[in-house]
């Protein structure tokens, strides 16, 4: 069968040359080497891999259901499945949705919002299962620091992805390809799924990254090469090698969420920065650790168990006026997963001050002073989002009660640290923005001065508790 496998590859038109050597081998791997896959032997090999429901959906696909269904399957339709999946158009993953769902094209009913959520749920349940399974370095990145994988905020993924569709009774077709052609992160999670499963085969003939023998920079350049294959939605978790146990609020479905709406040049590495837990309950040290640090996530957790927060795009810096780009948005995290994006109604993203008499001190994204899409005060665990926002589109009130109080804060650093020239060229522009004297001692208070004044300064040490 070997050889027929790789013809009948061949004659799969649909297939690029690279999908027919992985598909073919796939297909004998799973068929042992006979020209039919029976039911049982692909939930032999992908049960342990997915989700049970997704299994459900893709045997569905495959054989059928009910009098219609198969006791085997060809290679050209195994093959479509693969290509529908990982880069079909939108009637192809269309067609893929309403047949693993038992419905075919001819059906003139509308589908349950119900039955397309748990759909989508079993993507992403899929693809979390998947990253246990693999144990990558993405992945081992974060779990080695306590970074769990809750079976809510799969739920919470799964319901941000189909916000778009009514929560009424039934969806469209219309409806059902337009939310396909537009939600990005479902499409980057089949092809991730897909792509593993049909991969299966080729574990024994692909060598193993001995990563105790080579160095960091061999490390990254292995990581490189990988992600020029096929980009992680995960980013790598930086600088938590001496802090054994982290106590972060967030787990990998919230890291996803926000690392897919980030610019995609921030989406590989994120570096630890501050967490409340480790540095305490101080505004001068917050200040401290992310002034210069380049591009940032904020994320907050209030007393109300509401997790949100904001990606800042810009250097954080003290300045008495807001500043940023509309590359920022705020978010959600619980009680929902939400992106607010910018309006370009204003510019009034980021803004920092401290120690000033005549301006408001603390920390703001959003809004105008008074009615921040969220401020977080220069008295350590205080803060209030407001009820509209019109710096970001979609905003709705972030944390459980306007005026709330904080339990937990942490501020994670975006790509490769700023370079030394890059530092140089923002010192020169704080020295012009802080004229106040009190502003230049607090700046040395937190282990930075002005440009003439060591602005070229290493950041703090971490402290931890033992």
């Amino acid at each position: 069968m070997g050889n027929s496998s790789k013809k009948q590859a061949a004659k799969c038109n649909f297939l690029s040359k690279d999908e027919q050597n992985l598909v073919s081998n796939s297909f004998r791997f799973i068929s042992k080497n006979s020209d039919r896959i029976k039911e049982d032997d692909l939930n032999k090999l992908w049960g342990s891999q997915i989700d049970p429901r997704l299994l459900q959906y893709i045997n569905n696909y495959l054989f059928g259901i009910g009098e219609d269904k198969q006791g085997f399957v060809s290679l050209s339709v195994f093959a479509e499945l693969y290509v529908f999946c990982t880069r079909g158009t939108v009637d192809e993953k269309f067609k893929v949705l309403l047949n693993s769902l038992g419905k075919s094209e001819n059906d003139t009913c509308d589908l349950p919002y119900s039955l397309v959520k748990e759909y989508v749920e079993s993507i992403v349940s899929s693809f979390m299962k998947i990253q246990k399974v693999t144990n990558g370095r993405q992945y081992r990145s974060w779990f080695s620091k306590g970074c769990f994988i809750a079976p809510q905020n799969i739920q919470r993924l799964a319901e941000s992805l189909s916000k778009d569709l009514s929560v009424g009774e039934s969806i469209t077709k219309i409806t059902l390809e337009n939310w396909l052609q537009t939600c990005t992160l479902l499409g980057q999670l089949l092809l991730y799924v897909f792509n593993h499963l049909y991969k299966l085969s080729h574990k024994d003939k692909e060598k193993p990254v001995d990563r105790a023998s080579i160095s960091n920079d061999d490390d990254d350049a292995v990581d490189r090469e990988s992600q020029s294959k096929e980009r992680s939605l995960i980013p790598i978790c930086r600088g938590l090698d001496l802090i054994p146990s982290y106590p972060s609020i967030l787990d990998l479905n919230q890291i996803i969420f926000m690392n897919s709406n980030l610019p995609q040049e921030f989406q590989t590495d994120w570096r630890f920065l501050f967490s409340s837990e480790i540095h305490g309950e101080s505004f001068s040290t917050l200040i401290g650790r992310i002034i210069d640090q380049g591009p940032t996530i904020l994320v907050l957790e209030d007393k109300s168990g509401y997790i949100f927060g904001g990606f800042a795009p810009e250097n954080w810096t003290l300045n008495p006026k807001f500043f940023g780009n509309d590359s920022s948005f705020l978010f959600t995290l619980a009680p929902r997963m939400r992106i607010f994006p910018s309006t370009g109604y204003n510019q009034h993203f980021q803004y920092l001050n401290l120690h000033q008499h005549t301006l408001p001190n603390g920390l703001a994204m959003g809004g105008q002073h008074g009615y921040c899409g969220f401020w977080l005060d220069s008295e350590y665990g205080l803060g209030h989002t407001s009820e509209s926002c019109t710096t970001y589109s979609g905003y709705q009130q972030m944390s459980g009660i306007k005026e709330f109080q904080y339990r937990h804060l942490e501020v994670w650093g975006l790509g490769k640290p700023p370079t030394p020239s890059s530092k140089l060229k923002r010192g020169q522009s704080n020295e012009r923005q802080i004229g106040h004297p009190e502003s230049k001692a607090l700046l040395k208070m937190i282990g930075r001065g002005t440009h003439s004044e060591g602005m070229e300064e290493a950041p703090p040490l971490v402290h931890h508790h033992n």
